[in-house]
């Protein structure tokens, strides 16, 4: 017997259980990394285009703040749809009832946030774990790339 399969059944936790969690949960997170990998090439693309025809009108402080403004309202739009994609395989396992509150859920789960009252199915709790860490992975690279495109257009405008 592994140590692994020791610990969990020490735990009283059946690894038989989780197994369909992470088989769900592992691909969901691959699929949302590279969806907003590809989302945010696409972003920083646009916003180095605006960048630079705004600069040559010279509004600098103005191309900034709306540089800034528009690739963080860009990366939330990101969030939520990916928090839309586990919100859409709740529903399809069926860890939750209906749409409304696996979107909730999932918002809730994917930032950590830890205050709505809905709860997963016993044998699908895994699965929200799974969110929580895809959340943090997704909201660094968020934080790297918007530091990224403050330093790309900072020095140009200010």
């Amino acid at each position: 017997m592994s140590i692994t399969r020791i610990t969990l059944s020490f735990l009283g936790i059946s690894p038989v259980l989780w197994r369909s969690d992470w088989l769900w949960g592992l691909p969901l997170i691959v699929l949302t990394v590279v969806i907003h990998v590809v989302g945010l090439v696409s972003i920083k693309r646009i916003a180095v285009r605006i960048f630079s025809h705004m600069i040559a009108r010279k509004y600098p402080t103005t191309a900034f703040v709306a540089i800034t403004g528009g690739t963080a309202l860009l990366a939330t739009c990101l969030h939520g749809m990916e928090a839309g994609i586990w919100a859409l395989a709740y529903r399809r396992v069926g860890a939750l009832p209906d749409g409304k509150t696996a979107m909730l859920y999932s918002l809730d789960a994917i930032t950590s946030y830890g205050h709505v009252n809905s709860f997963l199915e016993a044998h699908w709790q895994l699965m929200g774990a799974l969110e929580a860490l895809n959340g943090w992975l997704l909201f660094g690279l968020t934080a790297a790339f918007l530091f990224a495109i403050v330093e790309k257009i900072w020095p140009r405008s200010l």
